[in-house]
């Protein structure tokens, strides 16, 4: 059992304890594998002891949640990875928050004013987002159209609904699933900057795509 327990335990260690260099600081850090795993560990150790009530049961649950979290946090850092090689120096930002990651499409980038037909010359950014998405299919999608808050609230509500429905469309042609997407025009509501401004209005015109990990 001694042995049974050590090993365990050197499982967990060498889950939780991975570190990566941060590119821009060269500091070390945990990655967000590490961050899942270590919350893999505390949670699965805690279920351990209130199943078994005993050490084995305790390591073996902790061993148990470093493996399922590292297994979710590995596949979005991977993820995550593709994405920055596929979008650096398109314009689209890309942020990470736990288990979600985010792109924001600025609208100057990707239709003309007033429009919600794609830009031809965006259509190879939106190629490299879709070969990303094809590949790591364990993940649904939500597409989110944004305006300024210039004009009407309702022509702001249609409008960002169709181009969220453009973006949508165009990833769906490029063989992302269906059944993963879903969109939904939430017009000024959300904006990133002030509106009183001729640049805080051109970031609030934007497209966002959440990738989030699938329910159930």
């Amino acid at each position: 059992m001694k042995k049974k327990i050590t090993l365990l335990l050197l499982g967990v260690i060498a889950v939780t304890g991975c570190q990566s260099i941060d590119p821009y600081t060269g500091e070390e850090q945990f990655n967000q594998t590490s961050k899942y795993a270590l919350g893999g560990v505390i949670a699965g150790a805690a279920a351990g002891q209130i199943a078994g009530k005993d050490t084995e049961s305790t390591l073996t649950g902790a061993a148990a949640g470093a493996l399922a979290g590292a297994g979710l946090g590995y596949y979005f850092d991977r993820q995550e990875a593709a994405l920055r090689a596929e979008l650096q120096r398109t314009g689209v930002s890309l942020k990470r928050t736990g288990n979600k990651l985010e792109l924001v499409m600025p609208g100057n980038l990707t239709f003309n004013s007033s429009s919600a037909n794609i830009n031809s010359d965006f259509y190879e950014v939106l190629d490299s987002v879709s070969k990303v998405l094809k590949k790591y299919n364990e993940t649904d999608i939500f597409i989110s159209g944004h305006t300024d808050s210039t004009g009407k609230n309702s022509y702001n509500m249609t409008l960002s609904q169709d181009r969220a429905d453009s973006v949508a469309k165009y990833l769906k042609s490029r063989g992302v699933q269906r059944s993963r997407v879903t969109t939904e025009g939430l017009g000024s509501k959300y904006p990133l900057s002030s509106n009183s401004t001729s640049q805080g209005r051109e970031n609030n015109r934007r497209v966002e795509i959440e990738i989030i990990a699938k329910k159930g």
